[in-house]
């Protein structure tokens, strides 16, 4: 088996590491050609993840020809906003036969597509055979073996399984499910409500506030993602509250740190310009925000954080007027359902 793996920021060398550790034929193509020569004479990727020991089967290269000509399975792991140019670039080198799975987070921007819809236009040739990696996975625990879960999410059974079984470890469990669409927008829109954890961490609220942010946050997402058609019982997986809590309370999120800058007052420039890694969440929260206009799903947090992000909102307003919201029943179903209370 020939397995490339597209994109060797943190996520992406952590899995080329992974697979390293089962498989012979492994490739991670490196966008910087400086960067590619420097992780395979070291062996490590010092700008992503440093300590990350990459194991000798996995070739370093800024070739995507050599990496993806051969190769059986790809793994797509650029930014979300990435995905269609570099699934265009990869289109000469598919094959009918190959199976490609994306464990990028997020939507695009312009269509407020899915990543995987993205792909099936710019690779119609395997369309049954993409499939989606989420879950509670950050990187840096990852490289060091810790336990780890995730889930492949395909709508061909068979294509599910074999990737699962392609990555599978003793200490990196997959499991299957076939809701795509549920798990792509768990796994993007996680990222916004984890802005808002940052800020509730940044703001000084305590526990309470955050568990309910979380809780509250998880709910609009399964609204938003049951009228996308999406399973609800994905909200509760490993997709959805797994990697929300990882996400929101992480020391190693991302999103989670530029919601403390942002309760710090910092803008959305200031932020990006002091790291180097991509923060999904900015382009999700505006990406959620048309897609609940579209949908007519009412994302109150969504809606806050969006204003906070591109209206410069103040975190603390955005707060008050959450907590100041008419009031509401906990299961919109009940409100629905007109039931009689003694």
């Amino acid at each position: 088996m020939h397995i490339a793996v597209i994109g060797a920021g943190s996520w992406g060398t952590a899995l080329a590491t992974v697979l390293g550790q089962k498989h012979t034929a492994v490739k991670l193509w490196v966008r910087s050609p400086a960067l590619a020569e420097q992780i395979q004479l070291t062996r490590d990727n010092a700008t992503y993840l440093p300590g990350c020991n990459l194991p000798h089967s996995v070739a370093v290269t800024h070739n995507l020809e050599e990496v993806a000509a051969e190769a059986s399975l790809i793994v797509l792991v650029t930014p979300s906003h990435a995905i269609r140019q570099t699934a265009a670039k990869l289109a000469p080198y598919i094959r009918s036969g190959t199976i490609l799975v994306t464990a990028a987070k997020g939507l695009e921007l312009s269509s407020v597509k899915r990543l995987s819809e993205i792909i099936t236009e710019e690779l119609p040739v395997i369309a049954g055979q993409i499939a989606v990696l989420s879950g509670p996975n950050h990187a840096e625990e990852v490289a060091l073996r810790y336990p780890t879960a995730t889930v492949i999410a395909a709508k061909s059974r068979k294509v599910a399984e074999y990737i699962q079984d392609t990555f599978m470890l003793p200490y990196f469990r997959v499991y299957t499910n076939p809701d795509m669409i549920g798990v792509e927008l768990a796994g993007a829109l996680k990222n916004v409500i984890a802005l808002g954890a940052g800020i509730s961490d940044g703001l000084g609220f305590g526990d309470n506030a955050k568990s309910a942010l979380m809780t509250r946050g998880l709910a609009e997402i399964a609204r938003l993602g049951m009228a996308m058609g999406a399973n609800p019982l994905t909200f509760a997986g490993l997709a959805g509250i797994g990697d929300l809590i990882a996400t929101c309370t992480s020391i190693h999120s991302r999103n989670r740190r530029a919601g403390l800058m942002l309760a710090e007052g910092k803008t959305v420039d200031e932020i990006q310009a002091e790291t180097s890694m991509v923060v999904e969440g900015i382009r999700a929260t505006k990406a959620a925000f048309q897609l609940a206009a579209k949908y007519k799903v009412d994302m109150p947090i969504t809606d806050q954080l969006y204003r906070v992000l591109y209206q410069n909102k103040s975190p603390k307003d955005a707060v008050l007027e959450l907590m100041t919201r008419s009031r509401t029943h906990e299961v919109e179903e009940v409100a629905l359902a007109n039931l009689n209370w003694n």
